[in-house]
C-alpha cells in the first residue's frame, strides 16, 4: 500500500510539473506579455518601449529560466538602472537589495502581484478559494445524499415505474447545463416579472453573509447538474449488485428485502459511485466558473474569469496551480478509497 501511494505521488508531481509548464508557456506568449506591458505602462508604447519594459522585468529571458524562477528553484532576476539602483523579482517595496532572498517563487510562497486587483496573489486566492469552498460544501451536502437516494431507489427494482421516473429525472438534470437552469431559476424564483420573488438579495452578499435567500439558488443550480450523473452511476451499480448470485441466495434463505438492500447490496453498490463522487470535486472547482459568473458570486471561478479576461498572468498561473492540485489530490484520495472499499484490489 505504501509503495502504491509513493508511486501515485511521484506521478502526481510529474503531472503537476508538466501541466503547470504548459499553462506557463501559454500565458507567457509574446502577445500576452505585450498586452501586460501596455496595461501596466501605456497603451501608446512603441515596440522598442515594450521590449525594454519586458526585458527589465525578466520576461524576455529563456522560458525554462522563467519557469524555474516562478517555481522558486532558480534565483530571481536582478537589474541595475542608469542611476545604479538595483531592482529584482525578489526585492519588494521598501526592502534593501542586500536583504532580499535569492529564491522567491511558488515553493517559497511568493505567488506574485495581481495586476488587476493590485494585491498579493496568495491573499486573493486564499479569500476566493474559501468562498468557493463554502459553495462546494453545501453543493455536496445537497447533491450527494440526494443522488445516492435517487440511484438506490431506482436500482432496487429495475424496470419498475419508480425506476423509469427517477431515471428520466436523472437524465433531464444531467442534460440541462448550469447556465440554462440558472437562468430559469433566476427568472422564475428571483425576478419580479413572475411575481414569485422568493429568493431576495444577491449571491455577491453571500460571500460574507450567506442566507437561504441569497445562497440557495447557486447551490441548487450546481447540485442539480451533478446529481443526475451520480444517480445514474449509482443506479447502474445497484442494478448489477441486485442480480448477483449472493443476493439471490439471500432471497432464497428468506432474508427480508430491506436487509438485503441495507446489509448486502448497498456497500458493494457504492464502490463505483465513490470514485464518481470524488471526481466531482475538480469538476465543481472548475465548473463553478459559469455559475459564479452568472450569479456574480465572487469565488474562485469568478476570479479565474477575471484573470483570464484581464490578462492577469500571475493570478491566472496561481488559479491553474490550484486547479491542478485539487484534481490530482482528489484522484489520489479516490484511488486509495477504492482500494479500501474493494478487498479484491487490496489483495491483488
Amino acid at each position: 500500500m505504501g509503495l502504491f501511494i509513493l508511486r501515485r505521488v511521484g506521478v502526481m508531481i510529474l503531472t503537476a510539473l508538466c501541466l503547470t509548464f504548459i499553462v506557463f508557456f501559454l500565458t507567457n506568449l509574446y502577445p500576452n506579455l505585450e498586452k501586460l506591458a501596455k496595461y501596466e505602462g501605456n497603451q501608446r508604447m512603441t515596440d522598442e518601449q515594450v521590449t525594454l519594459y519586458l526585458d527589465n522585468r525578466g520576461f524576455l529571458d529563456p522560458l525554462p529560466i522563467k519557469y524555474g524562477r516562478w517555481l522558486g528553484v532558480i534565483p530571481g532576476w536582478t537589474r541595475t538602472d542608469a542611476e545604479g539602483k538595483e531592482t529584482g523579482r525578489c526585492i519588494t517595496k521598501g526592502m534593501e537589495p542586500a536583504d532580499a532572498p535569492s529564491f522567491c517563487g511558488v515553493l517559497q510562497g511568493r505567488w506574485g502581484q495581481s495586476t488587476v486587483f493590485k494585491d498579493e496573489v496568495g491573499s486573493i486566492i486564499g479569500t476566493r478559494l474559501a468562498a468557493t469552498g463554502k459553495l462546494m460544501l453545501w453543493v455536496m451536502v445537497l447533491m450527494v445524499p440526494s443522488a445516492l437516494l435517487v440511484g438506490v431507489l431506482a436500482g432496487m427494482r429495475e424496470g419498475s415505474k419508480l425506476d423509469r421516473s427517477l431515471s428520466t429525472f436523472s437524465i433531464a438534470s444531467t442534460a440541462t447545463p448550469e447556465y440554462v437552469s440558472g437562468v430559469i431559476f433566476i427568472t422564475v424564483f428571483a425576478s419580479s416579472a413572475t411575481g414569485l420573488k422568493w429568493f431576495k438579495g444577491t449571491a455577491t452578499a453571500a460571500v460574507d453573509n450567506a442566507t437561504f435567500e441569497n445562497f440557495f439558488l447557486p447551490v441548487l443550480t450546481i447540485a442539480l447538474y451533478g446529481m443526475g450523473y451520480i444517480a445514474r452511476m449509482t443506479r447502474a451499480s445497484m442494478t448489477e449488485v441486485m442480480t448477483a448470485q449472493y443476493i439471490r441466495t439471500a432471497r432464497l434463505k428468506g432474508v427480508s428485502f430491506r436487509n438485503i438492500v441495507m446489509k448486502h447490496a448497498l456497500r458493494n453498490a457504492l464502490i463505483a459511485p465513490f470514485t464518481v463522487i470524488m471526481l466531482q470535486f475538480p469538476w465543481l472547482l472548475n465548473g463553478v466558473v459559469i455559475v459564479e459568473t452568472l450569479f456574480n458570486y465572487k469565488g474562485f471561478g469568478w476570479t479565474l474569469v477575471q484573470a483570464a479576461g484581464n490578462n492577469d498572468i500571475e493570478l491566472l498561473l496561481a488559479c491553474s496551480v490550484v486547479a491542478v492540485f485539487v484534481v490530482l489530490i482528489t484522484q489520489l484520495i479516490s484511488d486509495i478509497g477504492y482500494v479500501f472499499l474493494n478487498p479484491r484490489i487490496r489483495i491483488a
